[in-house]
């Protein structure tokens, strides 16, 4: 069995907002959108062949509704390798820092942030160093 991608789905109240972080904010583009309504249900965002899907709690509730539940239970975290993490820091201007810029002992540096849905970004860059 091959694993051909992992794409993690973030259930928020409104999506139009957590677009703002990703597309406006680190350059990742909308290639699909489902409405619910006059807002937006779910999103398929993309940047670079890695993809995150966003769902509204509201559109997960109709489609299953048990499942939505367990989505409003807490924020996700995603751990997101790059490779310009200062980059990004740039990028997230006025974002809500959640993990402030770090070198860790394991060899990377790190940066935090949470998007609107609060879900907690954490994007890192390898430092080629590592403290045992």
């Amino acid at each position: 069995m091959k694993v051909e991608r992992i794409t993690p789905i973030l259930f928020a109240e409104s999506i139009e907002p957590c677009l703002e972080f990703w597309v406006e904010g680190l350059g990742f583009q909308k290639t699909a959108e489902v409405p619910d309504g006059n807002r937006l249900g779910f999103a398929i965002l993309e940047k670079n062949g890695v993809e995150v899907m966003y769902q509204s709690h509201g559109s997960a509730d109709k489609d299953n509704a048990a499942l939505a539940q367990l989505g409003r239970k807490g924020p996700s975290f995603l751990y997101v390798e790059v490779d310009d993490v200062d980059a990004i820091a740039r990028a997230l201007q006025g974002a809500e820092i959640a993990v402030p810029m770090r070198t860790t002992f394991y060899g990377m540096k790190e940066l935090g942030a949470k998007d609107p849905a609060g879900h907690v970004i954490l994007f890192a860059q390898k430092t080629g160093t590592v403290n045992q």
